[in-house]
């Protein structure tokens, strides 16, 4: 059985998808309607999309149409993926060789026949610069294929793991505790003479006095049952999802730094009226699951676009539509809730770049909203 001999072109097929796996974090993607076709994806690289075509091209009008079908199906993984540009490598395994190969725009396609073309191809040597070397195998035949589905096997077992400890439900300490405070703050102010709406609620007149507390202590407070039991329903549906996929700490990094912006941004505009709520938070947590579902976007399919963005469309149209709501800390917020998010990042998502820019977005954010509120 050891000396069975497998066809080259598979034999490099596999060594190719081994390689994108376990080397480079690609992750195989179902693209339904195509035959002879492996797609691997990964966001982080340069190139998105890895596609690897073991069907046999023999002529220039077929390799035009796998042009024209690889481009429809980059398009609909682009709508999926909410994602304008996504750069394609597409090694054809089994070209005519009467047939000139050719790159399109963000589609660089690659002819092989044997593994010294890839080590002879400038783009993939830019790219990949360790690749010829990874395809040396002493094994060969039925040991080198249970080699590469073993260790192909194990990384999508990690990879799952990975996954299963990220969305695994986990119990939100954090987001009850939080929810305990704002309920605390709603007795207190119901069966109590202690007048902490004027003490603590956000009002520009005493924050620039050197109040700068109520920037915090406002988001703790509710007006009515109503105003509560929403702004906590919204939290605990919500929070309870970010505090396991963030963590605890950035978490509540998180939302309390997305109330404080929320609340800069509401002076800027609210003058001397009164404001309070935590609804400023809250659009920081819709803000950061924006972001985790952008980072997962591939795991979590049409979420994005069906559930998350109309969620906080619709909660900012009814700010705008009904009277009293404060929407522009509504904003504040949301756009604190993307920034803070970047900064502390997510763990083996966020690379070390996105996250300086993060925290440089953060530190602009700050500084715009304290001038708008303080000096213009």
């Amino acid at each position: 059985m050891e000396n069975v001999v497998l066809n080259k072109k598979d034999v490099i097929a596999m060594k190719l998808l081994h390689f994108f796996i376990t080397e480079k974090g690609y992750t195989p993607i179902i693209v339904h309607g195509v035959k002879d076709e492996i797609w691997l994806e990964n966001q982080k690289n340069d190139y998105s999309i890895i596609r690897i075509m073991t069907g046999y091209i023999h002529n220039q009008e077929q390799l035009d149409f796998d042009l024209y079908k690889t481009k429809s199906l980059i398009k609909k993984i682009k709508r999926k993926t909410l994602k304008l540009k996504m750069k394609t490598l597409s090694i054809l395994l089994d070209l005519n060789e009467d047939v000139d190969s050719f790159s399109d725009y963000d589609i660089e396609i690659v002819k092989v026949k044997e593994e010294k073309d890839l080590k002879n191809n400038k783009n993939i040597k830019e790219n990949f610069p360790d690749l010829s070397k990874k395809l040396k195998y002493s094994e060969d035949g039925l040991l080198l294929f249970d080699k590469i589905t073993k260790e192909i096997n194990q990384k999508t077992e990690k990879t799952n793991q990975n996954l299963e400890k990220i969305f695994k439900p986990k119990t939100p300490q954090i987001t009850y505790f939080l929810i305990f405070v704002n309920v605390l703050c709603f007795l207190i102010s119901r069966l109590t003479t202690t007048d902490i709406f004027t003490s603590f609620a956000l009002n520009g007149h005493y924050v620039k006095l050197g109040e700068y507390y109520r920037l915090i202590t406002a988001t703790f407070l509710h007006a009515d049952l109503f105003h509560l039991l929403f702004n906590m329903y919204a939290l605990y549906l919500i929070g309870s999802q970010l505090e396991g996929f963030y963590g605890k700490v950035k978490y509540l990094i998180i939302y309390l730094t997305s109330g404080i912006l929320g609340s800069l941004l509401s002076l800027a505009f609210l003058g001397q009226n009164w404001s309070l709520g935590a609804s400023g938070a809250i659009f920081g947590l819709f803000g950061s699951l924006l972001y985790f579902g952008y980072h997962y976007r591939v795991y979590l399919g049409t979420v994005i676009k069906t559930q998350i963005l109309p969620i906080i469309v619709l909660n900012l149209v009814i700010g705008f539509i009904i009277p009293g709501i404060d929407v522009v800390a509504h904003l504040g917020g949301l756009i604190g809730g993307i920034f803070i998010s970047m900064a502390v990042g997510i763990q083996n998502q966020t690379s070390k770049s996105e996250q300086i820019n993060g925290i440089v977005l953060s530190i602009l954010a700050f500084t715009f909203f304290i001038y708008l509120t303080f000096i213009r």
